[in-house]
């Protein structure tokens, strides 16, 4: 990225696969405000955040449906961040977060111990925050819940909750009871979710048709719109670089 815009991704170690996607940072340099359109993306981000003149914030973001176009990354500013996968939920966070989709909430400055003398090596804030998700991870994970992300996963959301049920042998309504109690929406939303990220690499290398199980081109079409906001040819030019996941995804 440019414009006084720096990002770095570094993927977890194999032991936290099944819950940590990323660590990233986030550093606006430069003297503006960085507008910015948030896409949704199947994973919850966890935020350090400091910007100039402004306390340091923790802050816990849920599962996103739907695009925001009114997003700010402020001038001066950094962010340490980890998006998790949605096992953490369960395992991780030991607790719901049905009732922050689509939204954040703020934290107890000192969570999970990190301060803002955190955030100042990235490489060192990785480690840090590795063995500290990796000492809170206390039982095994259930066999069911494991095999129903993983093919999930394996099939970048294009899967019918039919066909998972029948591949994990959990009845659909259980799955989508477990969803909706853990994390606020249904199993079939959260592979829509998946496909559309899946789907942003592809528009990222300026792929703009369907690679995934859409019914056609105006399928696909529709369905990046409705999480975008733009059809695939406008998020591919990203004027600006104001889609930020998809920049991202175009350095990786």
């Amino acid at each position: 990225m440019n414009n006084g815009i720096y990002y770095k991704q570094i993927k977890p170690d194999y032991s936290l696969s099944d819950f940590v996607e990323s660590f990233w940072v986030l550093h606006n340099d430069s003297e503006n405000d960085k507008v910015t359109v948030g896409l949704p993306d199947g994973r919850i981000d966890l935020f350090f955040i400091q910007s100039e003149g402004q306390p340091f914030k923790i802050v816990l973001l849920g599962l996103g449906t739907q695009y925001h176009d009114k997003g700010l990354i402020p001038a001066k500013s950094l962010r340490f961040a980890v998006s998790f996968k949605l096992l953490a939920v369960e395992y991780v966070f030991h607790e719901s977060i049905s009732d922050i989709v689509d939204k954040g909430k703020l934290l107890a400055h000192d969570f999970w111990d990190i301060n803002l003398q955190d955030i100042h090596n990235f490489e060192s804030f990785c480690e840090s925050l590795s063995q500290k998700i990796k000492s809170r991870i206390t039982k095994e994970i259930d066999i069911r819940k494991k095999s129903l992300f993983d093919h999930i996963h394996e099939m970048h959301g294009s899967i019918t909750v039919k066909e998972l049920s029948e591949k994990v042998k959990w009845s659909s309504r259980q799955m989508n009871r477990y969803f909706n109690q853990q994390f606020g929406i249904s199993l079939k939303l959260f592979c829509n979710l998946l496909r559309f990220r899946a789907s942003l690499e592809h528009i990222a290398r300026g792929k703009l048709y369907p690679e995934l199980d859409f019914t056609d081109q105006n399928h696909f079409i529709k369905e990046i719109k409705k999480f975008s906001g733009v059809v695939p040819k406008e998020l591919f030019k990203n004027k600006n670089d104001r889609f930020i996941l998809l920049s991202s995804l175009s350095t990786a």
